[in-house]
């Protein structure tokens, strides 16, 4: 991937509907573009982090070549939703104003369901991989967070990955620790070529690919609830997380086959 990645940014000018329930509520909006996109609103449940997640985790997926519908800025007017009946949902758009995150909506596109769709083993372990290393935990049979569009398999949804800043409590430690949830993975069971895909993609993911992805996200978006004196540290923390997990990857590859010795 280029070493200076660029989004784009949108205006968001219609409210279509709600995704679904839950806390982080995200929306199909319409925006000046003439797109839909899937919105996540930065005044949900999670705040800026999950947002933070999504857009970090999304653009490494995309550099290692995974299918991920484009992502982008989606700003947010202060008169934006002030005829919205719904009164939640309205605390939602105020609590939004200014810069979100929206990611293209894949329209009749379906919800990835292994017993009718077979993932090849080398898919299956480049996928595994990309979820340890982000931490990602919401890639299970209950909620594939993958979606079957054009005859390709897309990977959508990781706002709940990078789950260790929520806290940052211990973060260097972490970064080389295993990641114990793979044992939960709905691909884990194909995923045989883990030692293969580790070589290939740590290649890839060099210490200036991670930063250049880090560098993309808004400092408006960065907690001030957090042990860092200034944002470019706090994205300096983001980097070195993930240039650690790299180095270290042999850790969470070893734990994901001895998760996927004890399925089978």
């Amino acid at each position: 991937m280029s070493l200076n990645p660029e989004l784009r940014t949108v205006n968001v000018t219609r409210y279509v509907t709600p995704l679904r329930e839950g806390g982080s509520m995200p929306a199909i909006a319409e925006a000046d573009d003439g797109f839909l996109y899937a919105l996540k609103f930065r005044g949900a449940g999670q705040g800026s982090k999950a947002l933070v997640a999504e857009l970090i985790c999304g653009e490494i997926a995309r550099a290692l070549g995974f299918k991920i519908p484009e992502i982008v800025y989606a700003n947010l007017d202060e008169a934006f939703g002030r005829t919205e009946p719904d009164e939640e949902i309205q605390d939602l758009l105020k609590a939004s104003v200014g810069l979100n995150l929206a990611i293209h909506y894949l329209s009749g596109s379906i919800t990835f369901d292994p017993t009718v769709t077979e993932v090849d083993e080398t898919l299956a372990s480049q996928i595994v991989w990309l979820d340890s290393l982000i931490l990602n935990v919401d890639r299970t049979c209950r909620n594939t967070n993958m979606l079957w569009w054009n005859k390709e398999l897309w990977l959508i949804d990781h706002g709940a990955a990078l789950y260790f800043h929520h806290s940052w409590h211990n973060w260097e430690a972490k970064a080389t620790a295993p990641f114990a949830y793979i044992k939960d993975h709905v691909l884990l069971p194909q995923a045989t070529k883990l030692s293969e895909v580790n070589e290939a993609y740590s290649a890839i993911l060099t210490p200036s690919c991670i930063k250049a992805i880090v560098d993309l996200v808004p400092n408006v978006w960065l907690s001030r609830d957090t042990p860092f004196e200034t944002d470019e540290a706090h994205k300096e923390a983001y980097a070195t997380f993930l240039q650690q997990r790299v180095a270290h990857s042999l850790t969470f590859v070893k734990e994901a086959q001895h998760a996927r010795e004890g399925l089978i």
